[in-house]
């Protein structure tokens, strides 16, 4: 909320009444953190974590208001790199806390006023609303902030507090739990810890580790453990509650997105209450100062979040933070990383260089893995679905009841099944080790590709369910059970509300260890339909830039098309917060200039529209507007109304400029081609700088995995949520072989490619962004 600036006088943090537009989330720098990283080998100071010494912003630490170091690179195995960019020679003293809490006590207070009073109207305007309200505790900075702020404005017995245990966590965060534990018992305040009824290793080792497109941990692990003991709790299946959650939107753009109040975000059923949505890292630490709150010990090691050990999300510097602190814990879970790797198992040299670039963390499916099953089938044969799985102990028969009423027929080989107003029929053959075989019709009306798009999660669900209890937690209704042994069982009382299919794919089994077998596998199936028919025109482009401000009130639109030629321009890049970015500025300085149409496809490719497209269609080859309705109607989530919008939104995408920087044209076709052929073609006049801001929104994709292969880029078929030059542009080898060899001569601060090996090693800095490459064009 508020802005700050450095005070040099007590070496702390000075906030003011202006209000932050950005933050750069500052974070206090102990003595431990120093000397762990190598900073006792430059500076003198006190070893002494009762006061941080100085302050960080991301990898820049500063002293008294001065940039003195940065840090750069680092993973599990490396030292980040010491950058000292001020002679420090004095001993350096620490943060004087108390006159930093005096000198900002007036803004704190009124802060902490204000986010009371809004945490006590929420309450008064859910307590007839919700059975619970709880704290979602986590050990971290910005939970402890909330549960003090919860406490402070509500009655103690009018909510819980939970911790979600994942087993994954730092020592130092047992520590915090035991502490908040006990002040909570002194002052009334329940507090409960959830837990999954699988250890981590557990779960490793047969979902196969979390990625950043994967993670089934944080379902499995946390959300489950706690809707089922608040269900015990309560003593009811179906119940409303209201987290209290301590999510700021400045600590991610994914975050900076989310409502003070909102619902089913989490899980359905659950209101969430973000009270320090608005608050920065400065006011964060400041409040904890103020009010002496326990600060989590991973803190003081350098950390920048309390969260799990392993984690896909984490940043490469905290990796190796956590490893070097806490590799008694960290150890075991990387050697389910290594132990999993098929490709490089046996192999340590290449198993830390997996680890260590973080290709665990981009992984994308079950390719890669030793546990991937490969004895699950789905397969369009004649006019029929036909799938192939494991008959344990019958469950399939339980999982048809969430979708329908079964009807056993006279024939031992063929079932009936009611689900919604119609009667589908099943083929049904036993074959051998146990196996079953299921078909049904692959007809393509709207209500059969709905069906058999249920058909193949329960399916799913039965072949590789582990009893994790996602399910369970999802039926509102407590009409869905796992016992003791993982067997599921499914009440004849099932409503059929489809909660339980609520799982991308079915099953997080499925998602984690299933191979690509091109059949329905698209990456951001759902809300495909982006732009309904409404692609963007060449004249309203024109319009924009000729009416400048004037736009909004001026423009020719119809009122359907202003919102989606609105989130065309954010997607592309061309405006962010309503404000016009410097692609706005290169358009409207020559419209006709491919640099910046090749900037706005990769962005745009981003998006789960014209992502289908760029990654479903190849070059140089017609294909008819049929075969396009035919991929969208065996696509999960994609609508019949969306089959004949999504081609129309593509027409007039192929009319943009965009056609000459890879996107292709369109051409009239006859009826049996449903009307229309689509052709993509490669971009002829390569532009350098655009290939590198390609690469990096590739890795910053892919979890800022920055060291890959040429042989990777070329590779369109391997699963990934990056998407490659070859993909968007349609380079072939030969050409990006010389645009990496001019990236590499003219911009080695961006990239760094080895000519061992032909050219197959390309390293990013880890320093840069892909807004950085976008400041290359000004």
């Amino acid at each position: 909320m508020y802005s700050y600036t450095w005070d040099e006088e007590t070496g702390g943090l000075l906030l003011n009444s202006t209000e932050l537009k950005f933050s750069k989330e500052p974070r206090p720098v102990y003595s431990r953190e120093l000397d762990i990283l190598g900073f006792n080998r430059y500076w003198n100071y006190v070893k002494d974590d009762s006061a941080p010494i100085m302050w960080a912003e991301a990898n820049n630490y500063i002293y008294r208001g001065k940039l003195v170091a940065q840090v750069k690179g680092g993973s599990f195995f490396t030292a980040p790199e010491i950058v000292i960019l001020e002679e420090l020679n004095e001993t350096l003293k620490a943060v004087d806390i108390a006159s930093m809490v005096r000198k900002n006590a007036d803004l704190i207070e009124k802060l902490s006023s204000e986010t009371i009073k809004s945490v006590f109207n929420t309450f008064n305007k859910f307590k007839g609303k919700v059975d619970i309200f709880h704290v979602s505790y986590s050990g971290g900075k910005d939970s402890e902030v909330t549960l003090d702020i919860v406490q402070k404005a509500l009655p103690h017995n009018d909510f819980v507090v939970v911790f979600g245990d994942t087993g994954m966590e730092f020592p130092d965060t047992y520590r915090s739990v035991e502490i908040a534990k006990q002040k909570c018992k002194d002052t009334g305040i329940r507090f409960y810890i959830a837990k999954s009824h699988m250890t981590p290793m557990e779960s490793w080792n047969r979902f196969g580790p979390p990625s950043s497109t994967n993670r089934w941990c944080c379902s499995v692990h946390k959300t489950t453990p706690q809707l089922l003991l608040l269900r015990d709790v309560l003593k009811k299946a179906s119940f409303t509650e209201m987290a209290f959650v301590g999510v700021r939107a400045d600590e991610s753009v994914r975050r900076s997105g989310y409502d003070y109040i909102s619902y089913g975000t989490k899980h359905r059923g659950q209101y969430s209450c973000n009270p320090i949505l608005r608050w920065n890292s400065a006011e964060v630490y400041l409040y904890i100062y103020s009010y002496g709150l326990h600060i989590n010990d991973g803190y003081r090691h350098g950390n920048t979040r309390a969260g799990c050990l392993v984690c896909p999300m984490s940043t490469n510097r905290n990796d190796y933070l956590n490893n070097l602190c806490y590799n008694d814990s960290t150890q075991p879970l990387l050697d389910i990383i290594g132990k999993m790797n098929i490709s490089d198992r046996g192999k340590s040299d290449r198993i830390r260089s997996y680890i260590e670039n973080n290709g665990w963390k981009a992984r994308k499916n079950g390719r890669d893995l030793a546990i991937s099953l490969k004895d699950y089938d789905e397969s369009y044969i004649s006019d029929k679905l036909v799938i192939t799985f494991k008959n344990r102990f019958e469950v399939w028969r339980q999982w048809l009841k969430t979708i329908g009423k079964i009807i056993d027929t006279d024939n031992v080989d063929l079932l009936k099944i009611e689900h919604q107003e119609n009667t589908y029929s099943l083929e049904v053959k036993s074959i051998q080790n146990g196996y079953v075989q299921i078909a049904t019709s692959n007809n393509a009306t709207p209500a059969n590709v709905l069906f058999m798009k249920k058909l193949r999660k329960i399916l799913r669900k039965s072949h590789y369910c582990v009893g994790c209890k996602v399910c369970e937690a999802n039926c509102k209704f407590g009409n869905l059970h796992f016992d003791e042994h993982g067997i599921v069982s499914v009440s004849d009382e099932c409503i059929k509300c489809g909660q339980c299919l609520d799982i991308d794919t079915g099953c997080f089994v499925y998602k984690s260890l299933w191979i690509s077998k091109g059949l329905g596998n698209m990456n951001k199936s759902k809300s495909l339909d982006c732009y309904a028919a409404h692609g963007p025109k060449m004249e309203w482009i024109q319009q924009f830039i000729k009416l400048g401000e004037r736009f909004k009130s001026e423009n020719t639109l119809g009122n359907n098309q202003v919102p989606n030629f609105y989130r065309f321009l954010r997607d592309a890049g061309v405006i962010e917060d309503e404000r016009e970015t410097l692609l706005a500025k290169m358009l409207k300085d020559n419209i006709d200039d491919e640099v910046v149409w090749a900037l706005m496809l990769i962005n745009l490719a981003y998006t789960p529209e014209v992502g289908w497209f760029v990654t479903h269609f190849g070059f140089n080859e017609f294909y008819p507007q049929t075969a396009m309705t035919n991929i969208l109607g065996n696509t999960d989530g994609v609508s019949a109304s969306a089959q004949k919008s999504i081609p129309a939104a593509l027409k007039r995408f192929s009319l943009l400029p965009f056609q000459s920087v890879g996107f292709g044209i369109t051409e009239k076709s006859s009826k049996v081609d449903g009307g229309s052929k689509f052709m993509r073609t490669p971009w002829k006049s390569v532009d350098q700088k655009v290939i590198l801001y390609n690469l990096y929104k590739f890795a910053e994709a892919c979890g800022d995995y920055k060291q890959f292969t040429l042989t990777r880029l070329m590779d369109s078929d391997v699963e990934s949520d990056g998407i490659t030059p070859t993909q968007i542009f349609g380079l072939d080898k030969e050409t990006m072989t010389a645009v990496l060899n001019g990236l590499s001569a003219n911009y080695p601060e961006f990239i760094h490619v080895s000519f061992t090996l032909d050219l197959d090693n390309i390293t990013l800095s880890d320093d840069k962004t892909s807004k950085d490459v976008l400041d290359l064009f000004k």
